[in-house]
């Protein structure tokens, strides 16, 4: 279909979105605007897609998971990896799915890139030449940003000089395809932003309560099963040790611990350290990235939700 061919916005079907930083109080929101109207919550989250995460990845608990119906939580073993693409093509056929049944999908997570892609689509990169990825994943994040500024001065702009995956990421596409990842971007296809009537909402607590809430969060994680969750996981053979589910904010801290290698005091610390960083991050990106026109709320009030979302009583 061409955009041409598009309905009006207003004749589209709704597709609600509530995204933030991590402990921002998505989950609650997307059920209070489940229930209200008549809605499903779709899962937008990078580590809430893998099942062995339930409690260090703040899935949803089982009691939520029944006030409404959830989908694209824990639905992937962590033995794969889930791709933005792989996670976009299931939430298309998710929200396409919860249309057809008459019912408000609510997208709810904090991961940027699952989001633009499935509005935005899919930018067409080939596959980097291995060699020039391992080259340039060697790189002091310094010396990257430096090169990149010869080779994509914009880039070099736009990225903090330290934000080593991104730098790593610009850098490796202009020098395996001679062309800008930017460049790239502008040519994506598959999204279905156009398709839809969007109505987002943002949430954006204060910094400083956000991050206690975070703190708070992780003792209870720790003390709630979460060292178990993630002895678990280590016992599985299966799992590749590059895995993203290894990967998870936790998961190196307390398989540290449960190696002998840090006390749970230093695990828990270590958790929270990068828990801060990673909401730091979000919190970033949510605030400039999306949309200028998309509401920003430092809480979910059911007034709040009432006026963006067009809910009654």
């Amino acid at each position: 279909m061409n955009i041409v061919d598009l309905p009006p916005a207003a004749e589209r079907p709704r597709l609600a979105l509530i995204a933030g930083p991590t402990a921002s109080g998505k989950s609650a929101a997307a059920i209070a605007l489940a229930e209200h109207a008549d809605g499903v919550v779709v899962n937008a989250d990078a580590s809430q897609v893998y099942a062995d995460l339930r409690i260090l990845s703040a899935r949803p608990s089982e009691e939520d998971e029944a006030r409404v119906p959830h989908q694209l939580f824990g639905y992937i073993d962590g033995a794969e990896s889930c791709s933005a693409a792989r996670w976009a093509g299931d939430a298309a056929a998710a929200i396409d799915a919860i249309h057809a049944q008459g019912k408000l999908p609510v997208l709810a997570g904090g991961t940027g890139l699952y989001i633009r892609t499935l509005l935005d689509g899919i930018a067409p990169v080939p596959d980097i030449d291995p060699a020039i990825r391992a080259d340039v994943r060697a790189l002091p994040v310094a010396i990257a940003h430096d090169r990149l500024a010869t080779l994509d001065p914009a880039a070099a702009a736009r990225l903090a000089p330290a934000d080593t995956t991104r730098v790593a990421r610009a850098l490796e596409v202009v020098l395996s395809t001679g062309r800008t990842l930017a460049s790239w971007q502008a040519e994506r296809s598959g999204g279905i932003g156009g398709r839809v009537m969007l109505q987002p909402l943002i949430l954006l607590p204060d910094r400083a309560a956000l991050i206690d809430r975070c703190d708070e969060r992780l003792a209870a994680m720790f003390a709630g099963g979460a060292i178990e969750e993630v002895a678990s996981l280590l016992r599985r053979n299966d799992i590749p040790p590059d895995a993203p589910v290894r990967r998870a904010i936790g998961v190196p801290e307390i398989a540290a611990m449960l190696a002998g290698d840090a006390s749970r005091e230093e695990a828990l610390a270590g958790a929270r350290l990068a828990t801060r960083r990673y909401a730091k991050r979000q919190y970033t990106w949510f605030r400039h990235q999306p949309p200028a026109d998309w509401p920003r709320s430092e809480s979910f009030p059911k007034e709040t939700l009432n006026e963006i979302f067009c809910l009654s009583g």
